[in-house]
């Protein structure tokens, strides 16, 4: 059997999956995030490990007598974050997450310092990598940066404790913008700009080959032989295009989880920082992606029902009932919560609601908040296109893939076709655990077989007009807040 552990950001969760690819068992803990003042976003990487430690004990449980069968196992995680580690591998300060935008100021610093940045790493600098949270910490903890001895990501801080070894793979260091995207190695010029060198980076694998074996002492105490392979895994999305089979050129999927992402396998490098678009590498050897990101998708409807005291389940029962007519007259919400990537790259962009009256009830509110994050989502699509992307189909991945009535307007929203996959709401964990099978040398056509499909949406003509309308009017009203703060 095979084990994948997916790191996200609100929670921790774990799949085992056996020779076949069906899942054996499954389990999840959750995580909270520290925001100790405004743009901040941390969490203590003990956290992690605790959460993941508890997921071992329950997945041991469920997998009973089977659980000695691991031959290997897999790792998915949040993009982006800086674990800080000292000489002695302790943590030194709480790890600074992928949504936080202290950094903004350092961005355009690199950005001035390194005018090869784009060429080299293929991406903006925008204050969700990592490169500019350093040098933040530079300048405003110099006491902390003058400890660092090792930066990792967040999984490879898991992979750290599971084996003792520091490494990385190629598409989770590609978000860091210390990465030769292209060549698949670490930058020395782009680290040299952040006064770190190669020495305090991990080693480099593919996210499909072996990284290390689990050190004896966890094998132990996790019930494992020390055998066990720990694969090279990745970056959050690009492992979970492996859980949907996401594996040739032009394939894509859409991931509704905490941010929103529409992501598309490339068989080359192909940049297009101007607008925002991120290009990074695939966790398969000579594979990349693109993707545009929005940094708050899923989330902003939890954000409504916790301020109107509902659950997303009846909130969504009552949008449902909305006519058209009441659709067409919703509020417009610019899902910015948390600043926004891509096409703007606008740490200081603001979510709100425009249009309300004296008629507005909670199910427009509901209406317009699932709109403006499939607004968003055009909003990317229309920058990938634009750079020569051409997407036909996406598969739809996370907690928002759980929605029939979300799934028909994203497809009416972006006109394609949208397919959703029997247990896609675990495709991190599954797409880890496949590429725990990948580095035992399964072939990649029998393990990365997509998953079944559960139903397919496709665009309704009727909704096109209203929408594109309305699109163009969510389009208008960020800039004119542009203008407004500018």
């Amino acid at each position: 059997m095979y084990l994948g552990i997916d790191l996200g950001t609100s929670e921790v969760k774990a799949l085992v999956i056996d020779e076949r690819g069906e899942t054996v068992a499954a389990h999840s803990a959750p995580l909270t995030i520290q925001r100790p003042h405004p743009h901040w976003s941390e969490q203590d990487p003990q956290a992690w490990w605790e959460a993941t430690n508890y997921l071992i004990d329950a997945l041991r449980e469920k997998c009973a007598e089977h659980w000695g069968a691991i031959k290997a196992i897999g790792l998915s995680g949040q993009m982006h974050g800086a674990v800080l580690l000292d000489e002695s591998d302790s943590v030194i300060r709480p790890a600074i997450l992928w949504n936080d935008t202290r950094c903004y100021t350092e961005c355009q610093e690199l950005e001035a310092m390194a005018p090869q940045l784009h060429q080299i790493a293929g991406n903006l600098a925008m204050p969700g990598f990592t490169a500019p949270k350093l040098l933040w910490v530079r300048k405003h903890e110099p006491q902390h940066f003058a400890r660092i001895a090792t930066v990792l990501l967040p999984k490879d801080y898991l992979r750290l404790q599971m084996t003792g070894r520091k490494i990385s793979d190629m598409s989770d260091s590609a978000g860091t913008l210390w990465l030769d995207v292209a060549k698949r190695d670490w930058s020395d010029l782009l680290l040299d700009k952040c006064q770190l060198s190669r020495g305090q980076m991990p080693l480099l694998v593919e996210g499909c080959e072996v990284s290390a074996t689990l050190s004896v002492e966890i094998a132990e105490r996790w019930g494992l032989s020390p055998s066990v392979c720990v694969a090279g895994g990745g970056g959050d999305n690009a492992v979970s295009a492996i859980g949907v089979g996401a594996v040739e050129t032009g394939d894509a999927f859409i991931s509704l989880g905490t941010s929103g992402v529409l992501f598309v396998v490339n068989d080359q490098y192909r940049p297009a920082p101007e607008a925002a678009v991120h290009a990074f590498c695939h966790v398969l050897p000579q594979r990349w992606h693109q993707m545009s990101v929005m940094l708050s998708a899923a989330s902003c409807l939890q954000w409504l029902c916790r301020i109107v005291g509902v659950t997303e389940v009846e909130l969504l029962q009552e949008v449902e009932q909305l006519t058209e007519e009441e659709k067409a007259g919703a509020p417009l919400f610019l899902p910015y919560l948390s600043g926004e990537r891509t096409p703007h790259n606008d740490p200081d962009a603001k979510g709100m609601f425009h249009g309300m009256t004296h008629s507005t009830r909670r199910a427009t509110l509901g209406y317009a908040v699932l709109e403006g994050v499939s607004f968003g989502l055009a909003d990317g699509l229309r920058v990938l296109s634009d750079s020569g992307t051409h997407i036909e189909q996406c598969s739809l991945v996370g907690g928002g893939a759980r929605s029939p009535y979300w799934a028909q307007l994203l497809a009416d929203t972006l006109q394609l076709s949208i397919v959703t996959h029997k247990g896609g709401e675990t495709g991190g964990a599954l797409g880890a655990a496949r590429l725990a099978s990948l580095a035992m040398d399964k072939p990649l056509r029998e393990v990365c077989k997509k998953p079944e499909v559960y139903r397919v949406y496709q665009p309704d003509s009727s909704r096109q007009a209203v929408l594109e309308s309305r699109y163009q009017r969510f389009r208008a009203l960020y800039q004119n807040d542009l203008n407004l703060r500018q």
